[in-house]
């Protein structure tokens, strides 16, 4: 296949209604809470990317492909890359969002990082010389990148990282003056981010025993979900997973988890394009109330690029999003891991995957930056890319077919372009579709 189709993007005639893709995904999430994911999806063309990687997928899947596959994110978009605590306590740059993790071809994430360059520089008002100057800047970190990941060893490879210290003395040699400030900032921010933070912020303490605090919609306990008598059976039913649990942790991290107990649960609304999808919070005490633990365990279902790739391999889906994670992150979550439950009160089987709530997790909103910080920030995401894909994928061949040419740079700019003026045709299409009432939408939560 020709780089040069790549940048080939026109809706083909009988193209899936977005709206109707979105309805569907509906379906399977919890209907109170899905009008939270229209009202914020509302927003923005931005907004409405972060959640529409269905839409876009079933969009891919139309589009040549070299068939050159890898572990893909499956939703590498700018803001599913940011800052976390390596299990060395570290400050890591990296991907930090695998809920679409599945094998295909490489290209399929780089459409997907590309186009949310240009989007989110569309949102910062970025006129178009510079943001094709951009997203042609981030191909080719991307081609550079996977090109020095081709003369690597395999173990070279797997050890390299991006650490806060790397990213500080890059801008110091650039003389970035700003994004230095920005990302101190960030990192002061991040390390503020952690279960201690999360117990001051997100409980209270009632008869001597902590509780977490209601904050409904987005943060509803368990004993205000369900009556006394559910609740209390489906306390014990998390007690139970958590043994399930342990079961997917290596040995020793089995025997840390085993040191804190069961404290109290509550359902939590996060991200955009997870809203309605259940996720809870777990409360844990170790060795007293100065010592707890927040773990959030949050549904997984099938890949939106299961119909390009094909099913995971994995038989739980919360399997296939920690072994995704594992493969493409420098430096994974310790408490990684998954369970699957059918004694949930609907008694529909499902899968979670669990991991810490705050371990450090920061990430830099695109218009926080200035336009020279948002470019260094799309060259630090796509080389961020190459180095996931490069782990499990054949860097020689994919570094070949990239090239050392600007072809592949022009091609994913022409798309990029191209695809963000479906994405804010399709924000339009939401819109008017809450607008007709035929999607119920909440604003501002």
């Amino acid at each position: 296949m020709p780089r040069s189709a790549h940048g080939e993007w026109q809706p083909a005639g009988d193209r899936a209604d977005p709206i109707e893709i979105l309805e569907r995904q509906a379906e399977t999430r919890v209907p109170e809470l899905v009008p939270i994911r229209y009202g914020r999806m509302m927003v923005s063309p931005a907004t409405f990317y972060r959640g529409a990687a269905a839409v876009m997928a079933d969009d891919l899947a139309a589009t040549p492909m070299t068939g050159l596959d890898t572990q893909l994110c499956g939703d590498a978009h700018m803001l599913n890359f940011g800052g976390f605590a390596s299990p060395e306590r570290i400050l890591v740059f990296d991907l930090n969002d695998f809920d679409e993790t599945l094998r295909g071809s490489w290209e399929l994430d780089l459409k997907r990082l590309v186009a949310s360059v240009e989007i989110n520089a569309r949102e910062r008002g970025i006129e178009a010389p510079e943001r094709r100057k951009m997203v042609r800047g981030a191909v080719r970190e991307y081609r550079a990148a996977m090109r020095s990941f081709a003369k690597m060893g395999n173990l070279a490879t797997w050890y390299s990282r991006v650490d806060e210290e790397t990213i500080l003395a890059a801008l110091r040699a650039q003389q970035a003056h700003q994004q230095l400030r920005t990302v101190r900032k960030a990192g002061t921010r991040a390390r503020r981010k952690d279960s201690t933070r999360a117990f001051e912020k997100l409980t209270q303490t009632t008869d001597g025993v902590p509780r977490i605090k209601s904050d409904p919609p987005l943060i509803v306990p368990v004993h205000e979900l369900f009556p006394d008598a559910e609740a209390d059976q489906f306390e014990t039913l998390m007690r139970e997973l958590l043994e399930q649990y342990t079961s997917s942790l290596e040995g020793d991290r089995r025997r840390l988890l085993e040191r804190f107990s069961y404290a109290d649960l509550a359902r939590k609304v996060v991200g955009v394009g997870s809203v309605g999808t259940r996720c809870w919070i777990l409360l844990l005490i170790g060795r007293d109330h100065g010592d707890p633990l927040f773990l959030q365990v949050k549904e997984a279902q099938p890949s939106v690029l299961s119909p390009i790739s094909g099913e995971s391999p994995f038989p739980n889906q919360g399997q296939r999003v920690v072994e995704g994670q594992r493969m493409m992150q420098a430096s994974s979550d310790i408490f990684l891991g998954w369970i699957r439950t059918a004694d949930t009160p609907d008694e529909v089987q499902r899968d979670f995957y669990l991991r810490q709530l705050w371990d450090w997790k920061v990430s830099i909103e695109p218009g926080e930056m200035e336009p020279e910080g948002m470019a260094i920030y799309a060259r630090m995401c796509a080389w961020t890319l190459a180095r996931a894909h490069a782990r499990s994928g054949d860097a020689i061949a994919i570094a070949a077919y990239a090239g050392s040419g600007e072809q592949l740079d022009r091609a994913m700019a022409k798309f990029a372009a191209a695809y963000a003026d479906q994405n804010e045709a399709d924000h339009r299409e939401l819109l008017k579709a809450v607008r007709k009432k035929r999607l119920k939408a909440t604003k501002g939560v």
